[in-house]
Formats: structure tokens, sequence, C-alpha cells
């Protein structure tokens, strides 16, 4: 197939990589994107794991907690102005109140009743969008609770109490001091805010996520010429720290770089004298995955010049 200029440009933003390598690796892989990424990160022409696109959607991430219980959910608009409007703002904080008394289910979500109305969540969406005159959009929605302990959580670039750019809630399972639960799953809503990890261990990463990060290390291996068990060796190493950047148990506590998440958790267990497990987080970024469509005004200008 032909490769296009479009398909570069898309390449190049999410390998990071030069015009003409990812020229080479579009042909090498069919025209095949994410193959190609592959490509140049065997190459060492691209960094691991990083992924495409610029995010664009606007709107708020609203977080709500009741108890052992708690939601995010992500109400997506056209422009920023909407999302600093106090009427949109009112919206996305009775939306995410009224997540925390479901199971978290979008549908669920959407067809709770709305505070103060006899309308549900969807048709008060549709009322508000008639009213602010700007579409909008409930994307998604997420409960955790536990059945003792805290389930706590952090708003990151907060605008307002419980709304921001990104929400993310901790689990905790524990009948140690609640206090000192929040406090810790506070801190680690915050790591998660600053680090993304994939999963919370390595038994919930994604087979294939897993599978196609070793085939990429097998690939680089072998072109350093050694041989098959020294490559093997290479890959496993390489598989472990690829672990340990990405799950949240294995991750260095940002807060307390000598310890991983996992030991942090340990040790407050000791210090409460009881157990203490991470059961659970959910990260919600503002319009992550979604790409606004961007103008190109030079490409623009060279097809209306037929250049």
């Amino acid at each position: 197939m032909s490769i296009t200029a479009a398909m570069v440009k898309e390449l190049r933003e999410k390998s990071g990589a030069g015009m003409m390598d990812c020229k080479t690796a579009l042909t090498e892989s069919g025209g095949d994107m994410e193959a190609a990424v592959d490509w140049l990160r065997t190459k060492g022409l691209a960094k691991a794991a990083k992924k495409a696109g610029r995010v664009a959607a606007e709107g708020l991430v609203g977080v709500a907690a009741e108890g052992s219980k708690a939601a995010v959910i992500e109400l997506n608009s056209e422009t920023d102005f909407v999302a600093r409007n106090e009427g949109f703002q009112e919206l996305v904080k009775n939306v995410a109140q009224v997540a925390v008394g479901t199971d978290g289910d979008l549908e669920a979500v959407s067809d709770a009743g709305y505070p103060g109305s006899e309308k549900n969540v969807k048709d008060s969406i549709t009322d508000a969008i008639a009213t602010i005159g700007e579409n909008m959009t409930l994307r998604r929605t997420a409960v955790l609770s536990v059945s003792e302990g805290v389930v706590a959580t952090y708003v990151h670039g907060a605008v307002t109490e419980g709304l921001g750019k990104i929400g993310v809630l901790v689990a905790l399972e524990s009948s140690g001091d609640k206090d000192k639960l929040n406090g810790l799953g506070r801190q680690i809503a915050m790591h998660i805010a600053a680090t993304s990890p994939l999963a919370l261990s390595t038994d919930d990463l994604d087979p294939a996520v897993v599978d196609r990060e070793r085939s990429v290390f097998v690939e680089q291996a072998r072109e350093s010429g050694k041989p098959d068990n020294i490559i093997e060796k290479m890959v496993e190493g390489r598989i472990r720290k690829f672990y340990e950047e990405v799950t949240l148990v294995k991750q260095s506590f940002v807060i307390d770089p000598d310890k991983t998440v996992e030991q942090a958790v340990e040790a407050l267990g000791k210090e409460l004298g009881t157990d203490v497990k991470l059961t659970g987080f959910v990260r919600f970024a503002l319009g992550e995955g979604i790409e606004k469509e961007e103008q190109d005004f030079a490409a623009e200008v060279a097809a209306a010049t037929g250049q």
C-alpha cells in the first residue's frame, strides 16, 4: 500500500521518531501503524510504550465518596470555557454523587434519578445542553467499594472541590484506623495521577500487552548478536523492569522513593497492627484517548495551491 504523509505524521506523533524513520517503518510494516511503532522500538528509534495522540477533549472529571464507596465520572464538553461554567460544574458534581449510589455502570448512572428533579441523569444532561448551548457527553463512570476500610479520592488540577482534570480512586481493605488509611490512600492516589500505571499487579496486566513487549525485547536483544541463552536472560530482565514501571504495587512510591507502593502498604499494616490490602484503583484523565481534529493550515494552503 502507498504510505501517505498523513500516516507518517501520525506515526511521528505516536513515536517521536524522525520523518524518514517513520516512513521506513510504515513501508516495512505494510502500513500497519502498531506494527510500525514496534518496528521503530526494535531499532531503538521510539520510546518504549509511548502511545499516541494529542488529547484535546474538554470538560471535567468529578469524584464523590460516601462511606466505604466512591465514584469517578467524566463529563465532556466542547470547550474549556464551558468547563469553567458554574452550571456545568454543578452538573458534574451531582452526576458524580449519583454514581456513588450505583454499581458504576455507565447506563445505570445515566438512567438514575437526578437530584432535585423528576428527570434522570441522561435527560438532565440534555437539558443542560439546551441551556448552555454546547454538546456534552457523559463518557464514562466507575465505582470502587470495600467491605471494610476506605476508598480514598484525589483530584489533580482541581478547579473546585472534587472536580478537575484527573480523578483517582484507591481502595484499601483493612480494619485499621480510617484516617491513617485515607492518608496513605490519598498519597497513593496522587502517585497514580502522576505515574498512570497500567494495572494493579502483574496478574492484572493484559497478556497481549506483555506478549507485545516481550516480542519487542526479543527483537532488540537479537540485534545485539548475542547467543540465545544470553538473549533469554536479557529479555527476562527487561520484562521484570517493565513490570516495575507499569504495575502499581511494583512502582517506586513517589512520596517515598526508597519504597515500592507495595512496601508502603505493608509498612502501614505493621504500624496499625493489622492487614492492609490494596484491592483496586481507577484513574480517569480528562479526554484521554479522544483526539480533537486539528486544522493543519500549511497542509490546507498546499492543497489549495495544488502543491
